[in-house]
């Protein structure tokens, strides 16, 4: 009876996270990205915990997409492919969002990524733009100064 249950565990940790290559490195990243946030918004002064929990629900939403990977990988029979290719691509998120905080925190970050994070970050701000527009155009009324109250 041991042994059935010991197998049921084996089997749920190669589903869950068996062989997943650099996750290490993607949780380390996390916890970085997490104390660099934490700093850039204490220099700005929106220190919010609603803000900051939702933050904390999309890292374990990424893992959730990881699991799903690792599961579809193992599945497939995909030899690790797949959930690699998505580990590495949060890896490459979590690198990004470090350097932006990094940025905003004014440590010095080489000229050519400040400038690419510039574009990025007023990409970003035209689509909250774009959102905040379609949800007064349903709603009828300014969405925005809505959100802006009720956060208070």
């Amino acid at each position: 009876m041991g042994g059935i249950e010991l197998g049921f565990l084996d089997v749920a940790h190669l589903y869950l996270f068996g062989g997943v290559k650099f996750l290490h490195l993607l949780l380390l990243l996390m916890g970085l990205d997490i104390i660099t946030g934490i700093f850039k918004a204490l220099k700005n002064g929106n220190l919010w915990s609603r803000k900051s929990l939702f933050g904390y629900a999309r890292k374990i939403l990424v893992l959730i997409v990881i699991i799903v990977a690792n599961i579809i990988d193992q599945v497939l029979s995909l030899g690790g492919t797949l959930t690699f290719a998505t580990v590495l691509f949060y890896i490459a998120n979590e690198a990004l969002s470090i350097t932006e905080n990094m940025a905003e925190l004014e440590v010095l970050v080489p000229q050519n990524l400040a400038e690419k994070l510039k574009v990025i970050e007023s990409t970003k701000h035209e689509k909250e733009s774009l959102a905040t527009e379609v949800l007064d155009e349903l709603v009828g009324s300014n969405v925005d100064k809505k959100l802006k109250d009720g956060d208070k």
